[in-house]
């Protein structure tokens, strides 16, 4: 058999597919899920075509017992477990540091006190370290916007600014060299998570990267998560023909990337030669708006939703976002086939055949509001 792989979070969205193609490569699989009700709902086990496959550690990723357990005999260890929810770190501040940085450095201990036989880490990092990241101003070519100012969102002007001459900027791809400048406390959770798994692969000697994740979609997605996926809240309204409300202008926008083209990404760093540690971007290199999302929705499912334009804004939210991929291509030798149109439709016949529960995203917009994190 090859290598032993540990997937933490290797339950969910991600972390599934990417088990089931490592075993279907011959590597052995460990999962280290705790099943998160926010995520999960009532599921408490592994996909049926896992089980019995993939050993299972059933627990948070903060017991170091349950990590020390289930990292021995593991030759790769690819950490995906973490809290995602961009609006809802901004409030949950110690659990999602306690998560995202407390576990990932709980890992990094355990491997440092030279009891596993660890010889390479990949982690989930995010495109939300980069906050708006790479934009063109006429004037100054290629600059990197700061956090925008909640006045100028309040009088709807949303595009982020030339930090030299404060003139409006255009989208531009970002590149993994850009500086890290999060927006949200979820950015700053990964930024920290990235470096330390990388800068410890470094002393180790072992492999290490950190793959910067654009906006995954797909089939299998959380449906339950109201605090993450506008593509999955999205859909939950339109097939219940309940109102959309679309935030900003609707012109802010996202590289949708497939979970299939994600999956490869990933499975390609766990065979990765021995190499010096890297940060790669992994997304299409192509942004789409959320008002041209909302209408492929819309139309997919002959939706009688009224959509309507909010100019309403959350903390925390970037303008725009769109990888850089050429790292991704020369190191990985890979570059993402499915178009957005294509994955968009393999989604949204998923999310059709799904049963249609309850939301609670109300409730979510409510919590941001309590907090004075929405505006609007």
């Amino acid at each position: 058999m090859k290598d032993k792989i540990l997937i933490t979070g290797g339950a969910g969205f991600i972390g599934s597919r990417l088990a089931r193609k490592l075993l279907g490569a011959g590597y052995g699989v460990s999962i280290l899920d705790n099943f998160s009700p926010q995520i999960h709902g009532g599921n408490r086990d592994l996909p049926e075509d896992l089980r019995g496959h993939a050993e299972l550690f059933r627990g948070d990723v903060r017991d170091v017992s349950l990590c020390e357990r289930a990292l021995k005999g593991s030759q790769v260890l690819v950490h995906l477990a973490a809290e995602t929810g961009t609006g809802q770190s901004m409030y949950q501040v110690r659990h999602y540091t306690d998560v995202n940085i407390g576990a990932t450095a709980s890992l990094m201990e355990i491997m440092l006190a030279g009891n596993t036989r660890v010889r390479s880490v990949v982690v989930a990092s995010s495109r939300s370290i980069y906050g708006e990241g790479a934009a063109k101003c006429s004037e100054h070519g290629t600059v990197y916007p700061e956090m925008r100012s909640s006045a100028a969102m309040q009088k709807g002007d949303f595009e982020p600014k030339c930090p030299i001459c404060g003139a409006a900027t255009s989208m531009v791809s970002t590149p993994e060299n850009a500086p890290f400048h999060p927006s949200s406390l979820y950015g700053l959770t990964k930024q920290v998570q990235e470096q330390m798994v990388l800068m410890y692969a470094t002393t180790l000697g072992i492999n290490g990267f950190g793959l910067r994740y654009q906006n995954v979609f797909g089939p299998g997605q959380s449906l339950k998560n109201p605090y993450t996926g506008i593509l999955a809240i999205f859909s939950n309204q339109a097939r219940a023909d309940k109102p959309i409300y679309v935030f900003e202008d609707g012109l802010e926008s996202r590289d949708f990337v497939y979970v299939d083209d994600v999956v490869e990404a990933t499975f390609r760093a766990v065979e990765a030669p021995p190499q010096k540690p890297a940060a790669l971007n992994v997304g299409t290199g192509v942004a789409t708006t959320v008002s041209e999302l909302v209408e492929q929705v819309i139309a997919f499912f002959s939706s009688k939703s009224e959509v309507t334009v909010t100019g309403a804004f959350r903390e925390g939210d970037i303008r725009h976002s769109c990888a850089d991929t050429t790292q991704l291509e020369r190191v990985l030798h890979y570059k993402p086939t499915w178009t957005f149109e294509a994955g968009m439709r393999e989604f949204l016949g998923w999310a059709e055949s799904q049963a249609l529960e309850a939301s609670n995203y109300e409730r979510s917009l409510d919590e941001l509001r309590s907090k004075g994190l929405m505006h609007g």
